[in-house]
């Protein structure tokens, strides 16, 4: 039985590279299909896998257990996740802060994800150079945010001088690029490794929002050591089957605070004697990194109700 790593997910056919370095094209064996799930897809880009048959005829029968998987909301169905990528060592995430826009709330959500199963983040700000200085000023303040939170933070061109200075950050890694429609995600594969010849599109002037130019979730190797897996652009990210009591583990300067609180299950809301609470009056937590916090918990705690 052979084992390989996919490369390529379309949805109906696999790109998997075996471990002697052939690519075979596959598809899923009919008993690994899903059944009472809320995952989409039963194979994802990342996934290492087994494999049965031969030539044309080669299947992928069975998948090793993942080390970690990143998920969004489903395009099709918003109570369903589809993985977009499997067993990563970090997540690239190209923001910016206009054309189009990111916002904190959807960083925040993100890194939130990527904190509960321990996968590390590194935030891109692109398009630098074309931002006027109202939303220069705003790129700032969110790059202070988040890197006195110890994320680390590059504020970047990918079509002048950005790109150079990403490569440390991932040599030697499996990388998920990922953010918002024009952010410039397929630009960054593009200067990574230009033989690819990714397309990619302006923003909408109309909507000033990014056109889908990936489709399919795919894995490149570096020209010097490890891959990048490029993705289509994710308009939201949707909070699911995540227990609020643990919420406040995703944000580094909650989970720093919790066990000063006077209770055990607070929530950082309207608990008396909260460290949180306390910690946000004096401004050693940030507002909008509180916002988000609320957000996500009034989110759950809806959902709860249907």
């Amino acid at each position: 039985m052979k084992k390989g790593i996919v490369r390529k997910s379309t949805g109906s056919w696999y790109e998997v590279k075996t471990q002697d370095g052939k690519i075979l094209s596959c598809r899923i064996k009919g008993k690994l299909r899903l059944n009472d799930s809320d995952l989409t897809n039963p194979v994802a880009v990342g996934d290492v896998v087994l494999l049965d048959g031969e030539g044309d005829s080669v299947v992928i029968s069975d998948i090793i257990d993942r080390k970690n998987y990143f998920v969004r909301e489903s395009p099709k169905k918003q109570s369903d996740r589809h993985v977009l990528a499997a067993n990563i060592d970090q997540v690239v995430l190209v923001v910016t802060i206009s054309l189009p826009r990111t916002s904190l709330g959807f960083i925040d959500r993100l890194l939130v994800i990527n904190e509960l199963q321990g996968i590390k983040t590194v935030i891109l700000f692109n398009k630098t150079d074309i931002q006027v200085p109202k939303h220069l000023k705003k790129q700032h303040e969110a790059v202070e945010i988040y890197k006195g939170l110890g994320y680390d933070c590059l504020e970047t061109s990918f079509l002048n001088d950005g790109v150079e200075k990403i490569i440390p950050y991932l040599e030697n890694k499996t990388s998920l690029i990922t953010g918002h429609s024009g952010s410039g995600k397929s630009t960054l594969v593009n200067q990574l490794i230009p033989e690819i010849d990714l397309d990619t599109r302006e923003i909408s002037k109309k909507f000033q929002k990014g056109q889908h130019t990936t489709t399919y979730t795919c894995m490149y190797d570096l020209p010097s050591s490890g891959q990048v897996i490029d993705s289509p652009g994710i308009k939201e990210l949707a909070m699911l089957n995540i227990d609020t009591a643990h919420i406040g583990h995703g944000f580094v300067e909650i989970r720093a605070l919790e066990n000063d609180c006077k209770y055990n299950n607070c929530l950082h809301i309207n608990e008396p004697n909260c460290a949180v609470k306390e910690a946000l009056e004096k401004g050693s937590i940030h507002q909008s990194r509180y916002n988000s916090y609320i957000n996500i918990i009034e989110e759950l705690q809806k959902k709860r109700h249907y």
